[in-house]
């Protein structure tokens, strides 16, 4: 497909993904659309052909794209989808694109509390809302009240947690496939807006004391296993420090994998990914769950390539 006159954003051809994930390693996506806003988006999904591989991408803060690229269309919301606003009925309304930790700051500025866990996941809403992100007792689809879709046509939808299947770290349609979020109303109650702002503090407070935040990471690996913690699996499986070529398990964080002199490959990632996974099976007989998304090609083959798709 070939930009037209009336799209308003960016197309753009071979584009590197290691700049757009936070693991700083991967391939390149064969297309990237960087849209305008809301409208440019819907018009430029309306355009495209029905069967295009399809990603949409805010930090790329859970995910990590396969060295031999995504062949298909990344499209980028974080700098496009930014809107932001209190509604008259009490809700506030943020669009996909709007980093999680800024609606936590808008909500507790304006005397709503509740949002303040959103500080803690380094995403953007559209993710938060594509995984039911949540950390320090707190879970997004606790406070949504509807949510915006796009779907393949560009057509707008509004739905409600009814249409949703809902669970830890997963969100799915029950009835459709080919949608994605393009917003979101939030209810938080009214609350001091002073103690709101200070427990964000104390919580990104101890986020940096706990989580290897200086160096490249995709946040949590894994999910958590029922009545326990990934983090505690791995370290007593002795990975923590261990690495496969330039990715490693944090020696901060066992649940984290770091690319400290941004030199892995999305190859390397996904090997240790796999030897956690194998390693705490095999001592513990616990199978972790990946919380990352891993999309596009094997170097050399066809691998995963996810057709719809929404990430942090």
């Amino acid at each position: 497909m070939n930009a037209q006159p009336k799209f308003r954003g960016e197309l753009r051809q071979d584009e590197p993904m290691a700049g757009h994930v936070s693991w700083r390693a991967g391939g390149s996506a064969a297309r990237a659309y960087f849209p305008a806003d809301l409208d440019d988006l819907a018009d430029f999904l309306a355009a495209l052909r029905h069967d295009e591989p399809l990603l949409l991408v805010g930090l790329g803060s859970n995910l990590l794209v396969r060295d031999g690229g995504f062949d298909g269309t990344v499209v980028f919301t974080h700098g496009a989808l930014n809107t932001l606003r209190f509604e008259s009925d009490g809700l506030i309304y943020a669009e996909v694109g709007v980093a999680s930790p800024k609606l936590a700051r808008f909500a507790a500025k304006n005397g709503r509390v509740g949002a303040e866990f959103l500080a803690g996941v380094p995403g953007t809403v559209g993710g938060a809302l594509a995984m039911n992100a949540g950390c320090w007792g707190g879970e997004t689809w606790n406070h949504v009240e509807r949510v915006l879709m796009l779907d393949r046509h560009g057509k707008r939808v509004t739905r409600t947690a009814a249409d949703f299947s809902l669970g830890y770290r997963h969100v799915g349609l029950r009835s459709a496939t080919d949608e994605w979020f393009a917003g979101a109303w939030l209810r938080f109650p009214e609350g001091d807006a002073e103690a709101a702002q200070t427990r964000i503090q104390e919580l990104l407070e101890q986020r940096s004391a706990r989580q290897p935040l200086q160096q490249p990471n995709a946040g949590s690996v894994f999910r958590n296993p029922p009545d326990d913690h990934a983090a505690r699996l791995i370290e007593a499986a002795g990975l923590k420090g261990f690495s496969i070529g330039g990715a490693r398990v944090s020696e901060k964080h066992a649940n984290f994998i770091v690319n400290p002199e941004c030199k892995a490959t999305a190859t390397e990632i996904e090997m240790l990914i796999g030897q956690i996974q194998l390693a705490v099976k095999e001592k513990f007989g616990v199978e972790l769950q990946r919380e990352v998304r891993i999309v596009g090609e094997h170097m050399g083959g066809k691998g995963g390539v996810a057709k719809v798709r929404q990430h942090d």
